[in-house]
Parts: C-alpha cells; sequence; structure tokens
C-alpha cells in the first residue's frame, strides 16, 4: 500500500481536520474522546484523491493531537464513502463521565434521527452531516 504521508494534498488536508477533530472531542474532556466521519459522493472522494488518502488525513491530523487511532474507510456504500476516526485512548477517570455523557448525547441523537418521521431532525453538533459540511468547507479553504 502506497504511503501519502508525504503527499502534498494529504498534509493540506490532515492541517485543515486538525481543528475539526479537535472539536468533536467533547467539552472538557481535555481531547480525549474524539471521532469523526464523513460522508462523501464517491465521485467526490475520488477527486479529493480517494479514500485510502483522506484515511491518511485524518490519521496523520488525529496523530497531531495525540490520539491513538482507529480509522475506516469504505467507497460504494448505500452512503456514498463513509471515511471515519476514532481515538482509541484510555480515557482518564477524571473525564469518563464527560466523554460517557457525550457519547450518551450522539447515541440518543442518532437514534431520534434513526426513528423519526420526515422531515428530519436538525443538524447537530456532532452529526456525520454536520461533520461532512465541516470537511467540505475545511478542504476547500486548504
Amino acid at each position: 500500500m502506497a504511503s501519502y504521508a508525504k503527499d502534498p494534498r494529504c498534509i493540506a488536508m490532515a492541517k485543515a481536520l486538525v481543528p475539526l477533530l479537535r472539536r468533536s472531542c467533547p467539552e472538557n474532556a481535555s481531547g480525549f474522546g474524539g471521532s469523526y466521519q464523513v460522508n462523501l459522493d464517491d465521485e467526490e472522494a475520488v477527486g479529493l484523491g480517494g479514500v485510502e488518502l483522506i484515511r491518511a488525513a485524518m490519521r496523520k491530523a488525529a496523530r497531531q493531537l495525540d490520539w491513538k487511532v482507529e480509522t475506516i474507510g469504505w467507497i460504494g456504500t448505500r452512503f456514498g464513502t463513509m471515511v471515519a476516526v476514532r481515538d482509541t485512548r484510555e480515557v482518564p477517570s477524571e473525564h469518563r463521565t464527560v466523554v460517557d455523557a457525550a457519547m450518551y448525547e450522539r447515541m440518543n441523537a442518532a437514534m431520534a434521527r434513526v426513528s423519526s418521521e420526515p422531515p428530519e431532525v436538525p443538524v447537530q453538533r456532532g452529526s456525520v452531516a454536520l461533520m461532512t459540511q465541516e470537511f467540505r468547507a475545511a478542504v476547500a479553504e486548504a
């Protein structure tokens, strides 16, 4: 597998992603518990360099925040291309309550979206729809 670490597109994308990943962490959790997912059209992902380059940029950005990283990337899902990164570090006990509460809130919001009847529930902080919009804007600026 090719390394994208020195690819200028990867470097620029990672630079744009750092503040987005930082913001994905729950407030008052000292940077723990972050995760970020984008759902792009397959053609859009290819235009940005492909799923592997996007994953590499997410890993690079997450490592700059000292995250222990887990990424996924799939092209051709029913949602298009899905790429995600997650911080898998053990959360210190002093931040566990905050991280758990944020995870519970995300799960409740996801369940509300899945079970809601149209019209859709509004886009909220931490939702994949909002993260995808932020990602597009950040990459366009970079």
